[in-house]
This record gives C-alpha cells, sequence and structure tokens, in this order.
C-alpha cells in the first residue's frame, strides 16, 4: 500500500469494543476515530474516505450502515454477535463486507485487520486502474468526435484527420484530448 498510516473509523455503542480496538490499532500505524452515533458516522464517511470501517451490529443498525457505506473505496467490517454471524455474514457478503464475531480475541481480530488491509490495497488498486480506463475510453470518445468533424467540415479521410490531431499535439506539445477539444469546440 502507498500509506504508511491506515485510517480506522469505528462505529460502535460498546466502549468496551472501541478500548479493545483501541489497544489493538495503535499509532503510527492506524490512525483510529471512533463515533458512537450511526448518523454522525454517515457525515464522517461522507466527508473522508477511511481505508477501513469498523462496524458493531448494534441491534441491526450497524448491518444498515455497513450495507449504506459498503459502496465506498473503504473495506468495511461488521462485528456480529456469534448467534447470528451466519444469517448477517450472509446478508452483507454479496455487499464486500467482511464480518467478524463478537466477542473476539486481539489475535483474530488483528489477523482480520491484515485481511482488511490487504483488502484494501486491491479496491486501490482497481480503482486506479477504473479511473485509468475511464480517462482512455473519454479521451478515444473525445478523439473520435473531432476526428468525424474534420471529416465532416474539412473533407478529411479517417486517416487524415487522426493525422491531422496527432500532429497539431505533437506541434503544440499538448495531449490530443486537448486538441480534439479544440477541434470540437471550432467547428460544432
Amino acid at each position: 500500500m502507498t500509506s504508511d498510516t491506515y485510517s480506522v473509523l469505528v462505529v460502535t455503542h460498546d466502549t468496551k469494543i472501541s478500548s479493545l480496538v483501541s489497544t489493538v490499532l495503535i499509532p503510527p500505524l492506524f490512525e483510529l476515530s471512533v463515533c458512537n452515533d450511526f448518523n454522525e458516522a454517515r457525515r464522517k464517511c461522507g466527508e473522508r474516505n477511511f481505508n477501513i470501517v469498523l462496524v458493531d451490529f448494534a441491534d441491526g443498525e450497524g448491518t444498515d450502515f455497513a450495507v449504506d457505506i459498503s459502496d465506498s473505496l473503504s473495506t468495511v467490517l461488521l462485528l456480529a454477535p456469534l448467534q447470528h454471524f451466519d444469517e448477517i455474514s450472509y446478508k452483507v457478503e454479496g455487499y464486500g463486507i467482511l464480518t467478524l464475531t463478537t466477542p473476539f480475541d486481539q489475535f483474530y481480530f488483528y489477523n482480520m485487520i491484515k485481511v482488511a488491509i490487504a483488502v484494501q490495497y486491491k479496491v486501490q488498486i482497481l480503482s486506479s486502474k477504473a479511473t485509468q480506463l475511464k480517462e482512455k475510453m473519454e479521451e478515444i470518445r473525445l478523439v473520435n468526435r473531432a476526428k468525424m468533424l474534420l471529416m465532416q467540415n474539412k473533407s478529411m479521410t479517417e486517416q487524415e484527420a487522426h493525422r491531422y490531431i496527432e500532429k497539431q499535439a505533437m506541434d503544440t506539445g499538448s495531449k490530443k484530448t486537448a486538441v480534439a477539444k479544440l477541434i470540437i469546440e471550432n467547428l460544432s
């Protein structure tokens, strides 16, 4: 991972859980924020991305919260009571939420945090690749639109239009997307 510190949001009403987590996830490796209100936690998740969000079941309220934030880039871990673990885990696994049983021991918990860190690393890589693909698709879309306008308005062939855009980009030291945008502005 590119970061030496992992931001963790702990959402729980249970002070025993928050104190146990704070004894395991210590600075400088972890930047810990604790929140005992789900509405406040939603606000915090809206303001920034946390690497890991650890959510207490809290009579079902935690499950709803975990599902609500599951589409973020955070790795979400849901603490579920042992007697309901299978049911809760089955319900949330489709959202990419990891589940842990409560109560838990420190060794088990720390190993799950290591899994969450590995998942977070993969999420960041995939997110970066998705962003690159979107940018490439946008470039192709703009260049194709500019080529179409050059073909319609300047009677160029597709190869001539393509070469024209590439040459303008090289001559001006610009990206093809910048040249394509100028052509679109001038010929639309």
